[in-house]
């Protein structure tokens, strides 16, 4: 049932190094037309991969993911990109370590979500990661790709 999940986050992690691969310093916080940079893609892609994983399992954010979530996108030039991409593979590992131990039977079971304990299923929320992930990776690329491209 949760092939296609598993399948998302693999490609994913399999793709976001190779994308990244040339980006680093000023670029990594670089954030052209004012949109999201690299970096707060990266810090994204793991921080709601953990978060969504959270509610899925029925369980509320603790007061460290919630810090995290305040504070992805800060340009913090400690991180590299490397760090940055091991941070997403292991939530990508995580992830799949919870699809695999997940009872099919608790698929539809009701999940709520966020502090407006909006109503969804443990399958919402793991399909939501999958598609999530994905989105963000192509937003990734994009943007990686505009900020290593020399101007013409």
């Amino acid at each position: 049932m949760l092939q296609p999940v598993a399948h998302a986050l693999v490609q994913a992690r399999e793709e976001v190094p190779e994308y990244v691969a040339d980006v680093g310093g000023a670029a990594l916080w670089a954030r052209p037309a004012g949109r999201a940079s690299v970096g707060f893609h990266l810090q994204h892609l793991a921080g709601v991969l953990d978060r969504l994983l959270t509610y899925a399992r029925g369980e509320a954010l603790s007061d460290a993911q919630l810090a995290a979530l305040d504070s992805e996108g800060e340009p913090r030039p400690a991180l590299t990109t490397g760090a940055l991409v091991a941070a997403f593979e292991d939530a990508v590992d995580r992830a799949l370590a919870q699809i695999r131990a997940t009872d099919p039977a608790t698929l539809l079971d009701a999940r709520a979500v966020g502090r407006d304990r909006i109503p969804s299923t443990a399958l919402g929320l793991l399909v939501h990661a999958a598609e999530h992930t994905q989105r963000h990776v192509g937003q990734l690329l994009v943007t990686a790709a505009v900020v290593t491209t020399p101007p013409a």
